[in-house]
């Protein structure tokens, strides 16, 4: 049995900051995700992306904002559960929540903080016959690593910000080939990489192909090559080495679904005072939650981490005098 002050489920930026806010209240946390790694959706589906709406950071990639929450939440020595998924919840005779994972890993809180992003999540997958042959084999759902297509031919399918953006990184210099097939003529990502992407067409290095869908998948063991079939002119059969379909996640709660939170739109519902559930104890930060107002930035959940933890204080300390310390003024105590 895991014992902890906080037990945060999602080990994303919002989670990892809770951990930072809730070590100055000397208060211990231990986060469990249901990725291999921490860091959520940053780590996992776009890691080289930069970021322009962090305090003091003019530009910073996913991946590296990551690295500095974990190095500010370090001297706190947070504890983690990772590839396992929150699934059971239950109290205890002295009114502490057991959790338990998918793989039977119990925990042990007084305070649960669900810091999940948008739940669990999977990629929207094409109707296309044979697609699971190829995946991991020429078929992915997310780039990790734009490396990874170094020098080779790449075709991604999609008409939202992603796949702009990730077809005018890879035509910039990193892969061999690069086509860009949306079902649509309009875009609907933001004007300036619209733009970006019909220069590069024009210039050659994207082939654009539109009101045209990917139908057929072919290759041995790996991707060799795909059939685009397009209005204008029937079928094409275009060679590559990667066929990349950017068509959003799907987010689902799991099994939070279950635990008798008040829930609307996927998304759990959170007194603003400070971020708690309709269940005492448990609270709810980041995109995960819902309020009159909402906005889904890191930097807002940054926010809700902080008041959350010290209203969680003072329902783990109910008789201890909570003062408010500046850091600029005591530093940074760790335990």
């Amino acid at each position: 049995m895991i014992q902890t002050d906080i037990l945060i489920i999602g080990a994303g930026p919002c989670g990892l900051f809770t951990v930072f806010e809730a070590g100055l209240l000397k208060l211990r946390c231990h986060l469990i995700d249901a990725l291999p790694q921490a860091g959520g959706q940053c780590s996992e589906i776009y890691p080289k992306k930069p970021i322009y709406d962090i305090p003091a950071y003019p530009s910073i990639l996913a991946g590296d904002l990551v690295d500095k929450l974990m190095e500010q939440a370090a001297p706190f020595e947070p504890g983690f559960t990772l590839g396992e998924r929150a699934e059971e919840i239950e109290k205890d005779e002295e009114g502490q929540f057991i959790l338990t994972t998918n793989r039977g890993t119990k925990h042990r809180a007084p305070i649960i903080a669900i810091a999940g992003g948008l739940g669990c999540f999977e990629p929207r997958k094409p109707p296309v016959d044979g697609l699971a042959n190829f995946e991991d084999h020429g078929v992915e759902y997310i780039i990790k690593d734009p490396e990874f297509y170094r020098d080779k031919k790449v075709i991604i399918s999609g008409g939202g910000d992603s796949a702009l953006d990730w077809a005018i990184f890879l035509a910039e210099g990193v892969a061999k080939e690069v086509t860009l097939v949306h079902r649509r003529t309009e875009f609907r990502g933001h004007l300036d990489s619209v733009q970006k992407v019909m220069d590069h067409a024009a210039a050659g290095r994207i082939r654009l192909m539109t009101n045209a869908e990917v139908v057929e998948v072919h290759g041995d063991t790996d991707l060799q090559s795909v059939v685009v079939k397009t209005k204008e002119d029937g079928m094409h059969t275009l060679a590559t080495d990667h066929w990349v379909p950017l068509f959003g996640l799907s987010p689902k709660l799991g099994p939070i679904a279950d635990w008798n939170l008040n829930i609307t739109k996927n998304a759990v519902e959170v007194d603003t005072f400070d971020y708690s559930t309709n269940v005492p104890g448990i609270y709810a930060i980041g995109d995960i939650n819902t309020y009159p107002g909402k906005l889904k930035l890191i930097l807002c959940g940054f926010h809700e981490a902080t008041l959350m933890v010290q209203s969680a204080f003072k329902r783990i300390y109910p008789d201890k005098n909570l003062v408010l310390k500046y850091t600029t003024v005591n530093g940074v105590n760790a335990f």
